[in-house]
C-alpha cells in the first residue's frame, strides 16, 4: 500500500510537470511570434522612414539647384541693372549735352540750314547704301549656304579625304585631289572624277548667276618631261576641269575662268610626302559675277 502511494504521487507530480511545460512552451511560441512581429513592423517602418529620408534628399538636391540658378540669376541681373544704369547716365548726360547745344544753336543762318539739310540727305542716302550693302551680302551668305548643302548632299557618297567643301572669306570652295581626278604627272581626267564633276556640275548649272574660277595646284616636285614645269601641269590640269564641265555638263564657258597656280601656293610643308599629297589638288571657287559684285560696291549717288 506505501508503494501504491509513492507511485500514485510520483505519477501526479509528472502530470503537474508537464502541463506545466506545455504551458510554458505555449507562452513562448506566443512571445516568440509576438517578437516576430514586432520586428517585422520596426523593418517596415525603418524602410518607410528611409523612403521617405531618399525622397526628403532628393528634393533638397532640386531646391538647391533652383536656389543657385536663382541665385545666378540674381548676380546677372544685377550686373545688367549697373549696365543699364549706365547707359542711362550716358543718355542723360549726352541729353544734356545736345540741350546745351541747341541754346547755342538757337538761331541759324538760312544757309546753315540748308547745309544741315543736305548733309542729313547725304547721311540718309549713306544709310540706304549700307542697308542694300548688308541685304546682299545675306543674300550672298544665303546662297552661300545653299551651294554648300546642296554640293555635300550630292558628294555625300565621295570619299572626304578626296574633296572637301567649305566657305572662305565669303567665297565657296571645293577642293578635290589630283588622285581623284588624274593619274600621276597626268592632266587627263579620270572616268571617276567625270562622275564627281557631273554632280559638281548640276549644283553649278542650278546657279548659273555665279561665276566660277577651277585653280590647279601642285607640290614642288619637278617634272620629269623636258620643257614642262608644275606651272604647266598646274594650268593644264584646270583647262581640263573647264572642259569637261563646257562639253559634258552644259556649264556655260563665259562663267568659268582656268589658271594654273603651280607650286606657289601650298596648303601644308612640302617637306614630306603627306604634305606634298595635300598640296597636289585642284580647286573650284563658286563667285558672284564680277559685273555685279563691283557694282555692288559702287557708293550711293
Amino acid at each position: 500500500m506505501k508503494k501504491f502511494t509513492v507511485l500514485f504521487c510520483a505519477l501526479i507530480l509528472v502530470s503537474c510537470s508537464n502541463k506545466t511545460l506545455e504551458k510554458l512552451q505555449s507562452e513562448h511560441e506566443f512571445l516568440n511570434q509576438a517578437y516576430l512581429d514586432a520586428q517585422a513592423e520596426h523593418d517596415k517602418k525603418i524602410k518607410e522612414c528611409d523612403d521617405v529620408i531618399s525622397t526628403n534628399n532628393v528634393e533638397i538636391a532640386r531646391l538647391n539647384g533652383i536656389i543657385a540658378t536663382l541665385e545666378n540669376d540674381k548676380e546677372n541681373k544685377v550686373v545688367q541693372l549697373k549696365s543699364l544704369q549706365k547707359e542711362m547716365d550716358y543718355i542723360k548726360g549726352n541729353n544734356s549735352n545736345l540741350l546745351t547745344r541747341l541754346e547755342d544753336l538757337s538761331v541759324i543762318s538760312q544757309s546753315g540750314a540748308e547745309n544741315i539739310k543736305q548733309s542729313l540727305q547725304a547721311i540718309n542716302k549713306q544709310s540706304d547704301y549700307i542697308q542694300d550693302l548688308t541685304q546682299s551680302i545675306q543674300k550672298k551668305d544665303s546662297t552661300n549656304l545653299s551651294l554648300v548643302m546642296n554640293l555635300k548632299r550630292s558628294l555625300s557618297d565621295v570619299n572626304d579625304q578626296d574633296v572637301n567643301i567649305e566657305v572662305k572669306k565669303g567665297v565657296v570652295y571645293i577642293t578635290l585631289s589630283d588622285k581623284l581626278l588624274y593619274t600621276s604627272g597626268s592632266s587627263t581626267i579620270t572616268p571617276q572624277a567625270e562622275i564627281v564633276l557631273g554632280k559638281i556640275a548640276k549644283v553649278l548649272n542650278d546657279h548659273n548667276e555665279l561665276d566660277i574660277l577651277v585653280e590647279g595646284h601642285t607640290d614642288n616636285v619637278p617634272l620629269k618631261s623636258n620643257g614642262r614645269d608644275n606651272w604647266n601641269l598646274s594650268a593644264d590640269r584646270a583647262i581640263s576641269i573647264v572642259r569637261v564641265l563646257q562639253t559634258k555638263y552644259s556649264v556655260s564657258p563665259e562663267r568659268m575662268t582656268a589658271g594654273g597656280r603651280g607650286e606657289y601656293y601650298p596648303k601644308a610643308s612640302n617637306d614630306d610626302s603627306y604634305g606634298r599629297s595635300i598640296n597636289r589638288r585642284t580647286e573650284i571657287l563658286i563667285l558672284p559675277k564680277l559685273d555685279q559684285f563691283f557694282k555692288l560696291l559702287e557708293p550711293a549717288n
